[in-house]
């Protein structure tokens, strides 16, 4: 066949396979992006499905220590505080310092404010305990290891963070959400507050809706002021004039300096 009848027929062939691949690109089904999108919210354990850390009887203190409360005067505490197994001699602040009730295992403890009830007590430390393993538990983290551990500066979105090893807090953070959000946070080391700084709760995000749980000891620097509740596994301690809107719910001991401490 000569090249002159080729291309007659060649040329024929091209609008043939052209009408097919556009009638088959016609019939072809649009991606539903909205499906995608409504699975990633229900799959992201930063949406609403993250739930708050039942605190049960241990929620309704807002300063809990199994070894002693330590103190240096005065500090300000709004809401009940205890100590257990520990005997009352070992919480050692006055009643002028605490707008609330201050429960004992025993007869000691400060007067005249002190409630001895062992029974509630031992309760609210099961529940503390409890607590920390819910915590501690939960899988999936919506974050890694932010920043390596020092999350100085940033904004916290809802969710859940993992650290594998110590958090540090150097300069200022936010916590932003809306008041329905939760925050968990796990830390396998130590916690720390640098002097000064501050968390700032914005977007309608509430102190109750944030659990800090704390393997290593926790230290909250001069004048610091945090947000949450620390369920701390070692020691709790805040450094002169450090504050919180939270609660301290410690399976050691909890120093206070010239502190204060309100009850979210």
């Amino acid at each position: 066949m000569t090249l002159r009848r080729m291309l007659p027929i060649a040329a024929m062939l091209l609008v043939v396979v052209m009408g097919s691949c556009e009638k088959a690109q016609d019939t072809l089904t649009p991606v539903d992006n909205s499906s995608i999108e409504k699975s990633r919210e229900h799959n992201n354990p930063g949406s609403s499905t993250l739930k708050a850390v039942d605190l049960g009887m241990a929620g309704n203190f807002v300063i809990l220590s199994k070894s002693g409360i330590t103190n240096v005067y005065k500090s300000t505490i709004t809401g009940d505080i205890g100590a257990s197994p520990i005997t009352g001699a070992a919480i050692l602040v006055t009643c002028a310092e605490v707008a609330g009730s201050i429960y004992s295992v025993n007869a000691a403890g400060p007067l005249p404010c002190r409630i001895t009830n062992a029974s509630r007590l031992t309760t609210a430390v099961g529940s503390m305990q409890t607590a920390y393993t819910d915590a501690a538990g939960r899988s999936n983290p919506t974050f890694l290891n932010l920043g390596a551990g020092n999350i100085g500066g940033k904004t916290l979105t809802p969710g859940l963070y993992k650290f594998t090893t110590a958090v540090n807090i150097p300069t200022n953070i936010t916590i932003s959400g809306s008041p329905t959000d939760i925050w968990i946070f796990q830390v396998a080391g130590t916690l720390n507050m640098s002097s000064a700084v501050r968390i700032t709760l914005a977007g309608g995000a509430q102190a109750k809706n944030i659990f800090w749980q704390v393997a290593g000891a926790v230290t909250l620097g001069t004048t610091s002021h945090f947000e949450g509740t620390i369920l701390g596994k070692t020691g709790i301690n805040l450094l002169t004039g450090a504050s919180i809107n939270g609660r301290l719910l410690a399976q050691t001991a909890v120093a206070l300096q010239k502190s204060t401490v309100t009850r979210p």
